[in-house]
Parts: structure tokens; sequence; C-alpha cells
């Protein structure tokens, strides 16, 4: 019995059983395989009763022949002897150890019978007796299993009362029950290994759509113009689907290098011309000393737009550059503290706000690109300006941890909810649209960090509670 809980244990732990009862490969699993147990334990059902029905006809049509026989038997002998001595004549020649006869005269009771007292007057008893059809029947008595009728006896046109025969076929039904359950645990078996065929083989043809799901979830946009999907061995369906799917991963892969050029060709020609309207407005403001506070108020505002609009096409731009692969990294390496202290200034002047600089290891050396690096500061570092409030600390920490740089840009501002975590990093991504449209943000921002981080062979990642504050960390690669 070991190598069947070894197998049932194997099978529990089995990845198999922790199924989706919605998938396709339950479904039909369950379809098939009920279909199956129905079919076979119909089968089984209609073997039984077609062999129960062989078994007692046998014994009905012994009975029968019996029951024509009697009578005659009857008469043959009465013309010898008495008619009892006839009847008891004739049941003696035709009872044996499994057939018992006997007659019953509705005023003198049995008038004549077999040997096997004990048996008929259980037979006889009021609560078998009633149940004798006319017609052979199997009858249950006491555990043993009869085949039984009784009719009217008329001999030499004289009515002596009725004629019983009970045949015992109670070794045949034993023997007949043990193969029913036989066969029951035969086709139990059958529909079990049957299942599991089954199950195993609809999972081989679903393998392919299977590995079309997992090469789906690892395609990015980038991924797009590259990836086929190659099912030599799948079903002639499932192959057109993977053709058909390869062939929407091309057009897909069309329409985003479309889009990007255009979003490049656009930002390339709109930025010249809105740098020459901010240049102007801001020559004028400088210059117009009798313009009325109306007309100033006017004019500040068209060129804070034009320069936030200005900057939200340059990082178009490089978005773009880099989607193209045209995007250049000039990477070197250096004293990560002299440079985050730099940065730390430049936006300490720009933003008039408190900006801490930590480190647990001065002296820490990387290798990046030190102006997309400033870029990628001064981006954190804004972001953290603005969702903070005023009198609250925005830190800068340093250290070097499993062999890499890291920097984290930390602040206690508003904090950015769990399920939205994931997705800041997204273009034109925005937490919450009125707020961050208020800050001058186009969702740009941090999309270009990444973009700029992993470009310099390294990572960026957020942890952030709701109204506790938000940390970014960016791990860069040490000197070599």
């Amino acid at each position: 019995m070991k190598f069947p809980s070894r197998l049932l244990e194997k099978l529990l732990n089995n990845s198999y059983l922790n199924l989706d009862l919605r998938s396709l490969r339950v479904r039909l699993t369950l379809g098939i395989a009920a279909v199956s147990a129905l079919g076979m334990g119909s089968l089984a059902i209609w073997t039984s009763w077609k062999m129960q029905d062989i078994l007692v006809s046998t014994h009905k049509q012994s009975i029968s022949y019996i029951a024509e026989r009697f009578p005659q038997d009857v008469e043959i002998y009465s013309d010898m002897v008495t008619m009892e001595t006839g009847m008891q004549k004739a049941i003696d020649k035709l009872s044996n150890s499994n057939t018992l006869l006997w007659v019953k005269h509705p005023k003198d009771g049995i008038v004549a019978q077999s040997e096997a007292l004990e048996v008929i007057e259980t037979l006889t008893s009021p609560k078998y007796l009633p149940q004798i059809p006319p017609m052979p029947e199997v009858l249950e008595v006491n555990g043993t299993y009869w085949v039984v009728c009784g009719t009217s006896l008329e001999v030499k046109q004289s009515n002596l009362g009725k004629f019983y025969i009970a045949q015992d076929i109670t070794s045949d039904q034993k023997m007949f029950l043990q193969l029913i359950r036989s066969l029951g645990i035969a086709t139990a078996l059958a529909i079990g290994g049957m299942c599991i065929a089954i199950a195993f083989y609809i999972k081989r043809s679903l393998q392919p759509l299977q590995m079309m799901s997992q090469l789906t979830e690892s395609i990015s946009a980038d991924d797009l113009g590259d990836v086929q999907i190659q099912l030599d061995n799948a079903p002639t369906e499932v192959r057109e689907l993977a053709q058909t799917f390869d062939e929407m991963l091309v057009r897909l892969n069309d329409a985003l290098e479309n889009q990007r050029q255009f979003v490049s060709n656009v930002s390339h020609e709109l930025r010249t011309p809105l740098t020459l309207v901010s240049g102007y407005v801001q020559s004028t403001l400088r210059r117009g000393a009798n313009l009325t506070p109306p007309q100033r108020e006017a004019l500040e505002i068209a060129s804070s737009e034009a320069d936030r609009t200005v900057q939200m096409l340059q990082d178009l731009l490089d978005l773009a550059r880099a989607d193209s692969g045209h995007i250049h990294f000039n990477l070197e390496t250096f004293v990560l503290d002299d440079l985050v202290e730099e940065v730390a200034e430049m936006a300490r002047q720009y933003t008039k706000r408190v900006i801490k600089v930590e480190s647990n290891k001065p002296g820490i050396w990387v290798k990046a690109d030190i102006n997309r690096l400033k870029q990628v500061l001064l981006n954190l570092i804004d972001n953290a300006v603005k969702y903070s409030n005023v009198d609250k600390p925005v830190t800068v920490k340093l250290s070097q941890v499993d062999g890499r740089g890291r920097i984290e840009v930390c602040d206690r501002g508003i904090g950015i909810p769990l399920k939205q975590q994931a997705r800041i990093f997204d273009r034109f991504y925005r937490v919450d649209e009125t707020r961050t449209r208020s800050t001058g943000g186009a969702g740009l921002g941090l999309s270009i960090v990444r973009t700029l981080v992993e470009g310099m062979g390294g990572n960026v990642k957020v942890r952030s509670q709701l109204n506790q504050g938000s940390i970014f960390t960016v791990c860069l690669p040490l000197q070599c």
C-alpha cells in the first residue's frame, strides 16, 4: 500500500490541483470526464441488468417448464394410484436440492410437498405466501433468493388447489452480486484512470496556449518588433492564433513607432517657436516698466506656461531619443558625494527650501553620466519639494549597499497610494490629476528618471505611505 499512498501524496502536492475552476482546462476535463463516466456507468448498469435478466430468465424457464409438466404427471399417476399419492409422486419426481414443490388445498391445507419442510413452512408463512405471484419472480427470503410462482392445479377438470414452485438461486445470485461488485470497482477504476488520462491529455493539448500566455506576460513596448511566437507542434487552431497574434504585434509595433516619431517631430517643431515666445515674453517683462499690474500678471502667467510647455517638449524629445536608442550616455567615474552636494545647493537656491545631504560612507565612487544624473536628482528633489510642506525638509541620503551606490531622496509629504506606486514611472501617469496640474507636472518626470537611470545601468524604486512621505531610491554601479 506504499505506492498508492505515495502517488496520492504526490498528486495532492502537485501544482496541477491548484486550478482555476473557471479555466478551460478544468471545464474540458470535467465535461469529458462527466460524459465518459456517464457512458461507462450506463454501460455497466445495462450489462448488470442484462446479466441479471439472463440469470433469472433461465430459472424462470425452468419453473415454467415444471408448472406445465406437473399437472400432466399428476394426471398420469392418478390413473394408477389415488390423487393425493399421484401428486406426491409427481412432486418427488420433479423436486431436487434446489427445487421445491407443494400443493395447498383451500380446506385441507398442504396435501403434498417436497421433503424440505422447514423451507416450505417459511415460504407458506403469512409473511411470504401472499408475495408469491402467478408468474415466476425473484423473492428474497431471510437472506436467500428464490424464483417462485403459484398457479391453480386442475387435473381431469377438477380443481385440486394451488400448486407452488420455488427454485433456490442463492448461489447464483451471490455469484452475480459479487460479479456486480467487481464490475462496479472495475468501472470506478476505469473512470478514475480515464479522468486522469483526460486531464493530462488536455493539459498537454493546452500547453501551447499557456506558453502564449507566458510569452505575452513578458512582452514590453520595446520588444514588440522582435517578439515572434513559435509553436510548431501546436494544433492548427493554436498555430493560427499565434500567427494572428504575431501579426497584431507587428501592427502594434508599427503604430507605436509612428506615434513615437510623431511625438518626436511635433516636440521638435514646437520647441523652437515656443522658446522664442518665452524669450519675447520675458524680454517684455524686463523692459516693461510702464505695464499695468493686470498686464504684468498676464505676461508672467504666459511666461510660466510657455516655460512649462517647453520643458514638457524637451522631456518628450528625451524620451523619443531613448526609445529610438539615440540618447547618449557619457559614463565616467566620479565621487557621488560631491555631485549630490552640488545638486542640493542648486536646488536650495532655486526652491528656497531646506535640503539636507547625509552620507554614512563618504567618498563613494560610482560610474554614471554626470549630466544625466544631475537631471535625475533635480527631478526627484523637485518632486519632493512640490509634494511636501514648506516647513518640512527634503533629505538626500547616500550609502553603499550590496556593491552599488545608493541615493535616497526622502520627503515627509502627502505620500503615494500603494496601488498606484507601480504606475508612477509610466508616461503621463498622474496620481492626482488636479493636484499634479496645479504643481505644473506633466507626468513625464519620473518616466525620464527611470529611462535615464536604467540607461546608466542602475535602477530606481519607490517606497511610500500616505501622509508620511515617500522615498525614491536610485542605485548605480560602483567604480569598476
